[in-house]
């Protein structure tokens, strides 16, 4: 059932991705402007869908470990996919003190668990575990696909509307409003948020909860997301793309001012809460 949502889920948003490239495309260089929006969204879907995950590794400057490289780290990742049944993920490390993880890839057979150094340093094991347990969550339920073609997808509505307005594709009595070319501008980066919303915070509770099932403790998980959350404070993610913030178990950027009208997570503390009700509901 998990496997079917998402993948209504996904063509959803490729179909959405597709309309508003053919949109702005329309509104800011009239018929050739939306022809080249046509190619430029079918390409983004293709690579969207095989080359997000790629994507989200480059751009984090992660490197695949093998057993012999991280043998602690393997090991549980290892240890907790078998619990979950799933296939062994690759593991990835990525070179940043802020301290983040997140899960990528397709499906369970092409699926990365990716750890900042940051996070392997802060959290002690059983913490760490809880946060791998959240990444298979993610695996187990197809969600990391519908939050890497996301992630692409938010970053792209952002581009779109400068990289149409710097191309000379108008000159004709078809040329787009100048004036929706600007609101395009301006509107872009809020919809790629808003794309991002509508799938990032159901997903990020129910990851915890099956976290908190896989190890038959829902505190270890709990006190993670608070160090986490100190940390990212303490420490904002510079490194990353903002429109890939959705992937990560919490969010990686302050959260100050404005942004937090637009957060992809839910509150830490609603998350912790709700981890805490699992464990006074366990003890009765």
């Amino acid at each position: 059932m998990f496997r079917f949502l998402n993948n209504v889920k996904t063509a959803m948003l490729l179909a959405v991705l597709m309309a508003l490239f053919i949109f702005a495309g329309n509104a800011i260089g009239g018929q050739r402007g939306m022809i080249i929006a046509l190619i430029l969204g079918g390409g983004m879907n293709i690579g969207a869908y095989f080359f997000s995950d790629k994507i989200a590794l480059a751009s984090m400057r992660a490197r695949e470990v093998s057993p012999n490289d991280a043998p602690e780290i393997y090991q549980m990742v290892q240890q907790l996919s078998t619990q979950a049944n799933l296939p062994m993920p690759k593991v990835y490390i990525a070179p940043t003190q802020t301290p983040n993880a997140f899960a990528t890839g397709r499906n369970p057979h092409h699926a990365v668990v990716c750890l900042t150094e940051g996070i392997i340093r802060l959290l002690d094991k059983r913490e760490l575990a809880g946060v791998i347990g959240h990444e298979l969550a993610h695996v187990k339920h197809y969600d990391m696909l519908i939050s890497t073609v996301a992630a692409t997808i938010a970053g792209a509505i952002s581009a779109l509307g400068y990289l149409l307005w710097f191309i000379p594709i108008g000159g004709g009595d078809d040329d787009g409003n100048p004036l929706a070319a600007i609101a395009m501008i301006i509107l872009a980066p809020i919809a790629a948020m808003l794309i991002q919303m509508a799938i990032s915070r159901k997903r990020e509770f129910n990851a915890d909860s099956y976290s908190a099932q896989l190890l038959h403790d829902p505190m270890p998980l709990a006190t993670a997301l608070e160090k986490l959350q100190s940390g990212n404070r303490q420490m904002p993610m510079k490194l990353v793309n903002p429109s890939q913030e959705n992937m990560f178990i919490v969010q990686p950027f302050s959260g100050e001012g404005m942004t937090k009208l637009f957060s992809t997570h839910p509150p830490v503390a609603e998350r912790v809460k709700a981890l805490i009700g699992r464990e006074s509901t366990r003890g009765l």
